[in-house]
């Protein structure tokens, strides 16, 4: 095509982190990841320099699944990467591309056209927040000891920014080349841990913003009034300070995503070459993992962005596009499709919603909706994106050597049977995720992470979990590796 014969030099100029050419051992793959943490972890605590104190953060509730820290230079997160995969899984599904994904060129060729886009997104988002509004203000301060304008300084601020976004690019390849798993994956699981070991151990400045162990501590020691016998103390416990809701949400998430996960058909697989040699292939319920559901949340952040960029350029925006509370809908398009992030934002009898039933109704069903059969279709598209499809998972399998017994060697059969599971499961997994993700956020979770980064994290680890024992698995048995590729 000649989009693709014009764009490619540009793509090549590009610098990539090249696969290593023979395997990697176990724990050098566990030296790149954990070295490529404890980078992420000092530049969430890097603060962007010249930033003024009356800073908003335009992502917050988002922050959970963004994987990035407020006023420091990874602000945006893996923000851009995953806008980017959204537009390239689009692009993709609807064929309008023209890439084969089974052939080498056209693989590498869309790992560069992804990584074009992820720096335009990081542009497309990082500019609004420091020239559009009061987002990421200047400091005056800076201004002055440098001897240069706050517009000057505005650039020093997005160049940081800028420089943060190429930065969680560049570590999610590595991480996906060197390490185990993926880098968007590892930088979720660290976001969210971080959070809900505070929610758990935080000493908080004061007994109201304590975590959920120092405040039950406070409670049986007589140091925090907080009991069933006063006034709303029931109420406080179940859904304030008490935390018991969150508690047994959370508790509950984990234990149905590990079930899950544990879900699954097994087709029994024998080699043809080597006698006794037996397999099985695994359809798991949630077969597409719940990384689609980053996809469906990251939607929901881009179309809440674009609601908070118009609010602070429109002097006066029409009432039905959307009415702030400072950087919060709370009437009009965008209050409808703001997902709901905690339960103060659908239990209207406790006076925290400030909108009406009917409204509050509303808004919870169209998030089901978005998030049900977004990811469903979002599950689809990345099944057919990763080659987990049943005609590319055939080509797998049999390349492998691996057949069904009983059945012909053909990967037209093989693709036959997988057709049969494949397609049900990955719309229904991806559904079942959906559905999940908003009951946990309405229920609320430890640390406010909400119950999409729970969900995300305990399905990541487990999955690291799994690749960490196959890992070990072939370091013990070499030849499994020759044999399975």
């Amino acid at each position: 095509m000649a989009w693709k014969e014009t764009i490619a030099p540009l793509l090549s100029k590009f610098p990539v982190v090249t696969r290593p050419i023979k395997h990697i051992p176990f724990r050098q793959k566990i030296t790149w990841t954990f070295l490529v943490l404890v980078i992420y972890f000092f530049l969430t605590n890097v603060t962007i320099y010249g930033l003024g104190g009356n800073a908003q953060d335009i992502f917050g509730q988002f922050r959970s699944i963004l994987a990035g820290e407020q006023g420091s230079l990874l602000q945006l997160g893996i923000g851009p990467i995953v806008t980017a995969s959204i537009i390239l899984q689009l692009l993709g599904g609807a064929d309008l591309l023209g890439l084969d994904m089974n052939d080498p060129a056209d693989q590498i060729f869309y790992q560069g056209l992804q990584k074009l886009l992820v720096i335009l997104m990081v542009v497309l988002t990082g500019f609004p927040m420091v020239f559009a509004g009061a987002f990421l203000p200047a400091d005056p301060a800076v201004s002055t000891l440098l001897g240069v304008s706050l517009n000057t300084v505005r650039w020093i601020i997005f160049a940081q920014i800028f420089a943060g976004g190429i930065f969680i690019l560049y570590m999610d390849e590595v991480v996906s080349k060197w390490g185990i798993g993926s880098g968007v994956g590892l930088f979720i699981v660290a976001g969210v841990s971080q959070h809900l070991v505070g929610g758990f151990l935080s000493l908080g400045s004061d007994t109201s913003t304590a975590g959920l162990i120092p405040t039950w501590i406070g409670i049986a020691i007589g140091s925090v009034q907080l009991s069933p016998l006063f006034s709303g103390g029931f109420q406080e416990l179940l859904f304030g300070r008490g935390q018991i809701l969150a508690l047994i949400t959370t508790i509950l998430i984990f234990a149905i995503v590990v079930y899950a996960e544990s879900v699954r058909i097994e087709i029994p697989l024998s080699h043809t070459k080597v006698r006794g040699a037996k397999g099985r292939f695994p359809v798991k319920l949630i077969y597409a993992s719940v990384l689609p559901m980053i996809l469906v949340r990251a939607v929901q952040v881009n179309i809440q962005f674009l609601g908070s960029i118009l609010n602070s350029q429109m002097k006066n925006m029409p009432s039905w596009m959307g009415v702030y509370s400072g950087n919060d809908p709370v009437s009009g398009f965008f209050y409808y499709l703001n997902p709901i992030m905690v339960p103060g934002d659908w239990m209207w009898w406790l006076g925290q919603t400030g909108a009406e039933p009917w409204q509050v109704i509303l808004r919870v069903l169209l998030d089901l909706t978005i998030m049900v059969g977004g990811g469903a279709l979002f599950a689809i598209f990345w099944v057919e994106t990763a080659n987990m499809g049943p005609e590319a998972t055939a080509q797998q399998i049999q390349r492998s050597g691996m057949q069904i017994p009983g059945f012909r060697r053909n990967p037209s059969v093989l693709q036959k049977v997988l057709q049969r599971y494949i397609p049900l499961v990955t719309v229904v997994g991806g559904a079942l995720v959906g559905f999940l993700a908003v009951t946990a956020n309405m229920l609320g979770t430890i640390g406010a992470v909400g119950g999409t980064g729970l969900l995300l994290t305990v399905s990541i680890v487990y999955k690291l979990y799994e690749e960490i024992a196959e890992e070990q698995l072939m370091e013990m048995h070499p030849m499994m590796r020759q044999m399975f590729g």
